[in-house]
């Protein structure tokens, strides 16, 4: 009697009650009867198929190799029992490469990054791309086979922030490689321990899984989770086509910034730091003279307004993460224009709020990314940003312990440091 078609179900329904209610007549308390009997039965058929289907789960427990934080300064690579659960959404993943971020080793050395506190033995790592090589029931959009890198933020989807957009800044976000803090992470052993993508193989949402084309390379693929900073600090500056941006530090962040304010619309990038070294990397990495590299030591202003014909920047990238680079990252803007902090300094940082003020300065900052994923990959698979360059030191997955003591004192001309866990 009901069917999918719910209001002509519903009209049939009516129908049905009318009839009894003529053929019983002579017995209306028996014709209530049924006909309440009818409306119950198709009340309860509404709110069956009004409710959500869930989504089966299935934990999984699997011991696997991976490069573990045991404890500050103490990285070791060896195998770990790791509790995923895998539902109808999710795909699992063999990683192929997987980039060394500073935040990684940060935690080697540190053992925290602000709230987010070393607590347990952590896998580290979370800047990847892989292969599919399992999909849930309920995924269409990939297959076993699939090149893909992964956002490695996932939110809950019903918190305020995810619901007004800003999922990145979720208080409930599960992020590879972060220790959490919110006690709903606290207590789920699937994520209690905030294990990073630095192993063999990893289940991921595929709602944050991206296909990337075959002549991008899995390095490369890597990268775009670095690129995604880049992206997202453009996107707050709210670039007009022809403006001229400032970033400040050469480092991968920095690199990535610049290249994503090429591709936003800015005419030319100037980018500051104390290495030559890192400079001339930075100005390789696109046609000469839209990059632009500044000596941060010395009279960095007055370069600036040489440079921009004693206007200021319209926009400056703070991505070094220095306290005392950003306070003073405001001086290098143009009456109107717009300073980003991208970089997390570990010190408070003292503003000169009226000299900002005079001269009308916007003030944005950043916390990772959202919405960008699919227009990184867009960009490098179009060719319009090459990261290839960035990339100067691979390492094999075995060779991952080494690989962090590199990156921790990093020679001039370094920038992104690979591992390939296989290839």
């Amino acid at each position: 009697m009901f069917g999918k078609n719910t209001r002509a179900d519903h009209r049939s329904c009516v129908q049905n009650v009318l009839f009894v209610c003529w053929s019983l007549r002579q017995n209306t308390e028996m014709a209530a009867t049924i006909a309440s009997a009818l409306l119950r039965m198709r009340a309860g058929s509404l709110a069956r198929s009004a409710r959500p289907a869930l989504a089966s789960t299935s934990l999984r427990t699997a011991s696997t190799k991976a490069v573990v934080l045991e404890k500050v300064k103490e990285i070791s690579l060896r195998d770990i029992d790791i509790e995923e659960p895998f539902t109808d959404r999710d795909v699992r993943i063999d990683i192929k490469s997987v980039g060394i971020c500073g935040s990684d080793v940060h935690y080697y050395q540190h053992g925290d990054l602000g709230p987010f506190k070393l607590r347990q033995p952590m896998v580290l790592g979370h800047e990847a791309s892989g292969v599919v090589t399992e999909v849930g029931a309920a995924v269409t959009e990939f297959k076993v086979g699939d090149r893909v890198c992964m956002e490695p933020g996932v939110p809950d989807p019903t918190s305020r922030e995810s619901r007004m957009g800003m999922y990145n800044v979720c208080r409930k976000l599960r992020f590879w490689a972060t220790p959490p803090y919110a006690e709903n992470l606290l207590d789920d052993p699937a994520w209690a321990a905030g294990h990073g993508c630095l192993r063999p193989s990893v289940v991921h949402p595929a709602d944050y899984t991206f296909k990337i084309p075959d002549h991008i390379s899995f390095d490369e693929g890597a990268m775009v989770e670095p690129l995604a900073v880049g992206m997202q600090a453009s996107k707050k500056a709210r670039i007009t086509p022809g403006d001229t941006a400032l970033v400040i530090g050469a480092g991968p962040i920095g690199m990535m910034t610049a290249l994503a304010a090429l591709g936003s619309g800015c005419s030319r990038v100037l980018i500051a730091d104390i290495s030559p070294a890192k400079l001339a990397v930075a100005e390789s990495l696109v046609e000469p003279g839209k990059i632009k590299g500044l000596d941060a030591l010395h009279a960095l202003h007055e370069h600036v307004l040489d440079e921009t014909e004693g206007w200021g920047a319209d926009i400056v990238f703070e991505c070094s993460g220095s306290h005392l680079a950003a306070a003073v990252t405001p001086g290098y803007a143009c009456p109107g224009g717009v300073v980003v902090f991208v970089g997390c300094p570990s010190h408070p940082v003292p503003l000169e709020v009226g000299d900002m003020q005079v001269r009308e300065l916007r003030t944005e900052s950043i916390f990772r990314y959202a919405h960008v994923y699919k227009n990184c990959v867009a960009l490098l698979a179009s060719g319009a940003i090459d990261v290839k360059p960035i990339i100067t030191n691979v390492f094999s997955f075995d060779e991952s312990v080494k690989a962090f003591d590199f990156m921790c004192e990093p020679p001039d001309e370094t920038i992104k440091s690979i591992i390939r866990v296989s290839e």
